[in-house]
């Protein structure tokens, strides 16, 4: 891997110079033909295929294995900048790299394309070996989730890309519910009649404390207000004001109480209505499913003389919390290191693509022998 550093390096200027925003089809499209195009000069015998599901390219690169089923690597390809919106543009600054989604997370992709690389050129073992590459996560992956589920379904477990947190692997991700109450009141005139309305506004502001005490910091839940809405002029008593929740919860235990809590808020006015809208939209990624992959990374770091890896628990989703959902074991995190996710100034570490490339391929060849972990 270190002997091919400026290589894997030079992909990722490439891939991250290929800017491809969340809803940019065309845009991600051509991203993942430079990721097909890589992968066919790196990877001797794969097999490359390409959906589309609700408008959304998605790219499957697949190495066949004798066993029926596989270890399945997990990415992306959209980001959250728009094309020529990050700050100072693509940029290399020793052995880093500034640029859009070069943290999140096309360093992850390269991670690995080189893993796999690696692993096709001096023998797999039995398993098959499978790289998913979706274009919708950062929005929720409404379109790909359904390929991502029944890619999963075929593997026996899943590795994914997405970056580390300060380097450490992500044993545990918290599941993510969003949500829109709408208030109806009745409308009139402020000045002249401002008794015959129903204020949206202020019945609904009664509602934002009790909204935010159905969090519980203890289990790790929180019930997040961020947007409020209402109102359109100054002398008008309003009728619709908009209220809109993040939730975060570690368990699916916690995720149905939240819901059920938002279900039973009730207005004070009587002739004032409540609408709902929204529910839990990524399952938990609890860390019963990632212990025994987290015991395998573990002794390849060890065999490959890497520090001693450690495991986070993180509040944001991940496409990994699909699968872990699935009762399919789960690992996240082995991506590239870096910083600055979704910020100006995010950047990767150029040196870590060696690493986590020769990490993710010693666990896939542990895993498709039928290591489990120590």
């Amino acid at each position: 891997m270190e002997e091919r550093d400026e290589v894997w390096a030079d992909a990722l200027e490439r891939l991250a110079a290929l800017e491809s925003p969340s809803g940019d089809l065309e845009a991600i499209g051509r991203c993942g033909d430079l990721v097909a195009e890589l992968a066919d000069h790196w990877v001797p015998g794969v097999r490359v295929s390409r959906e589309t599901r609700g408008g959304v390219p998605c790219l499957t690169l697949t190495l066949e294995g004798d066993a029926a089923a596989g270890v399945l690597l997990l990415g992306h390809l959209d980001t959250v900048w728009g094309v020529g919106t990050f700050p100072g543009g693509l940029r290399r600054e020793g052995r880093r790299v500034h640029g859009p989604g070069v943290f999140d997370m096309k360093g992850g992709v390269v991670v690995g394309l080189a893993a796999m690389a690696a692993v096709a050129e001096h023998g797999q073992g039995p398993g098959r070996l499978t790289l998913l590459c979706t274009g919708d996560e950062e929005v929720g992956s409404t379109a790909s989730r359904a390929t991502i589920e029944e890619t999963a379904r075929s593997n026996t477990a899943v590795l994914v890309l997405e970056p580390p947190a300060g380097g450490s692997l992500k044993v545990g991700r918290k599941g993510v519910g969003t949500y829109r109450l709408r208030l109806h009141g009745r409308a009139a005139h402020a000045g002249l009649e401002p008794e015959l309305g129903v204020n949206a506004v202020a019945e609904l502001a009664r509602l934002v404390d009790e909204v935010g005490q159905l969090g519980d910091p203890q289990l790790g839940t929180t019930v997040t207000p961020t947007v409020f809405r209402g109102g359109g002029r100054v002398n008008v008593v309003p009728e619709l004001a908009e209220l809109e929740v993040d939730v975060r919860f570690a368990t699916s235990a916690e995720a149905t109480r939240v819901d059920r809590g938002l279900r039973h808020l009730k207005p004070r006015h009587p002739a004032a209505t409540l609408e709902l809208e929204g529910g839990p939209n990524r399952p938990p990624l609890e860390t019963s499913a990632a212990e025994d992959l987290f015991a395998v990374a573990r002794e390849v770091g060890g065999w490959l003389g890497l520090p001693p890896l450690r495991a986070v628990t993180v509040g944001g989703g991940s496409d990994g919390n699909f699968t872990a959902a699935l009762g399919i074991r789960t690992l996240d995190g082995l991506g590239v290191v870096g910083g600055g996710a979704h910020a100006p100034g995010e950047w990767a570490d150029l040196g870590s693509l060696a690493e986590r490339g020769a990490l993710v391929a010693g666990c896939l060849w542990q895993l498709s022998a039928g290591g489990t972990g120590s």
